[in-house]
Order: structure tokens, then C-alpha cells, then sequence
């Protein structure tokens, strides 16, 4: 790994034979649902609490200091790779809900408390801040 991944993401912690998630990059022509994700983590997140339903599974977790602006409720998210739909959204702190689907196909399932998370923020809030 480059210095740059090293630094901005949790994935020198990744040990062998552990789960993370990984998409085909979108081909010109191909239908476009969710929002831009490009790979470019932008900081590392820590879970601070899962609570358990019995339609969807919420994380909250802590968000660095300088990404805070980009996170807003309702706005997009990628965490660990997947695209999310931010539902709250205070100060360092912020939840997303995931569907059991989600859950049973991704990385997410083995997921815990103080766990950290690779954390995109949404692209078009970085060209409106520039």
C-alpha cells in the first residue's frame, strides 16, 4: 500500500482472510443508483453503538473533526465501500440504517462496537465547499 492509503484509511489493520466489501467499477452505459463512490477514503470512522431491530441494523459512529461538514442528514455516504443514506447527523456523531440484505452480504455483518470504518464523504459536497 501507498503511504497516502496507509494513512487515510483503516486497511493496514485488515488481517488475512478477513471480509471487506468490493464492487465492479460502473461501466459507461450502465445504470447509475445511489451515489458516487470513487475509492478516495477521506478519514476513518469508529462505531460507537449498534442498535438491532428487527427490519434494519442502525451504526452510529464517531466522525473526524475535519469531515464533519460533509456529513448532513439525508445526504450520501460511503462506509467501507457501500453507499449509504446518512439518518442522523450531530456534530462528531452520525447513524446509518442497513437492511438485512446489506447486512448478510457485506462486511457489516461482523461489525462491532469501537470497530473502525473507511469513510467517503459525498463528492459533490467536497466541489461546493471548493
Amino acid at each position: 500500500m501507498i503511504d497516502e492509503t496507509t494513512k487515510k484509511t483503516d486497511l493496514g489493520n485488515v488481517k488475512t482472510g478477513s471480509t471487506v466489501n468490493i464492487e465492479r467499477s460502473l461501466k459507461v452505459g450502465d445504470r447509475l443508483e445511489g451515489h458516487f463512490v470513487l475509492g478516495h477514503i477521506d478519514g476513518v470512522a469508529t462505531i460507537t453503538k449498534i442498535e438491532k431491530k428487527p427490519k434494519e441494523v442502525k451504526f452510529w459512529f464517531k466522525i473526524p473533526k475535519k469531515l464533519t461538514r460533509y456529513v448532513v442528514k439525508k445526504g450520501s455516504i460511503a462506509l467501507d465501500g457501500i453507499s449509504l443514506t446518512v439518518v442522523d447527523a450531530k456534530k462528531d456523531i452520525a447513524s446509518v440504517c442497513l437492511i438485512p440484505h446489506t447486512i448478510k452480504v457485506t462486511n457489516f455483518k461482523s461489525k462491532k462496537v469501537g470497530d473502525k470504518l473507511n469513510i467517503e464523504t459525498d463528492i459533490l459536497g467536497k466541489y461546493i465547499k471548493k
